[in-house]
């Protein structure tokens, strides 16, 4: 779903002005009915952070000002700039390296021993943001030598922005700096000016698709492997659960849900099998 840059200290004092309750509640709701993202009540840092850039484009001074204008139904696309500024998570290659490790020596060994006649695998990025985790996962396979095999990989976000950068496939130094070994920066990207694009041979398997995983997955899948890492922990209870339960119905039998560190299904869904290597949760479709 998203893309959270980091915001440099002396940013983030957006306004001269205190953002006043009522129009804190107005971003909040914006926020809420555009995303499902759950904001509480102690998070005007976070509005001014992230909304500093929107302000300074639309020659704004305050947040106040900003929702003085949707107030009075002008400039509709700032609703879209905001929305987009506010769901966007940090990201970075083969982030949390452990679940990585476990699919490329546990996992995926198991799952290409039973998908061998087929030699078929399709992968969801649901939250794929500017597309480092999709090519996380296509570099993965192409080292596993997996060439003949037909791998699709599909990257999905809610932020129109985030999926426009992802279909380009340019980082800049300090984006493949992270996380990203030297050894598959060398083999897999090509140096353009100041950014690295990466190379077709891994592009070709990933696309990148504007979803919405409050809308309805009908048109998607199947899957044998779902990544919705870091995502559930923004929506309410019952919007989780609608999700895993969406999720669950477009995944294949004995394939595998991939969720954040912090994420779990319990509570939430009884349709996956817990399934932990070393240090790394997996969640299997029975």
């Amino acid at each position: 779903m998203f893309s959270k840059e980091s915001i440099p200290a002396q940013t983030v004092s957006a306004s001269p002005s205190v953002l006043l309750r009522e129009n804190y509640s107005l971003l909040q709701q914006l926020v809420y009915r555009s995303s499902g993202i759950v904001l509480g009540e102690d998070k005007s840092y976070l509005f001014e952070a992230r909304l500093t850039p929107v302000l300074r484009k639309a020659s704004l001074t305050s947040l106040n000002d900003l929702c003085a204008l949707i107030r009075a139904g002008q400039r509709m696309d700032l609703q879209r700039q905001i929305v987009d500024a506010m769901t966007t998570n940090e990201t970075l290659f083969f982030r949390d390296v452990t679940p990585f490790t476990a699919l490329r020596t546990v996992i995926l060994p198991e799952i290409i021993e039973q998908r061998k006649a087929a030699r078929h695998l399709r992968f969801w990025s649901a939250a794929s943001s500017s597309g480092q985790e999709a090519y996380s996962i296509a570099m993965l396979l192409r080292e596993m030598e997996l060439e003949d095999w037909r791998i699709e990989i599909l990257g999905t976000d809610l932020s129109e922005s985030m999926i426009q950068r992802a279909r380009l496939g340019r980082y800049m130094q300090i984006e493949v700096d992270r996380g990203l070994p030297a050894s598959l920066l060398a083999k897999y990207f090509t140096r353009v000016g100041t950014e690295w694009e990466i190379k077709n041979e891994i592009r070709k398997n990933v696309k990148f698709e504007r979803f919405d995983l409050r809308d309805s997955m009908s048109s998607l899948g199947p899957f044998d492997f779902v990544f919705c890492r870091n995502v559930l922990i923004y929506f309410d209870v019952p919007t989780r659960k609608s999700i895993l339960s969406q999720i669950e119905s477009r995944m294949n039998r004995g394939g595998y849900l991939v969720l954040g560190g912090a994420e779990t299904t319990l509570d939430l869904s009884n349709a996956f099998e817990r399934r932990a290597v070393d240090a790394a949760a997996f969640y299997r479709k029975p």
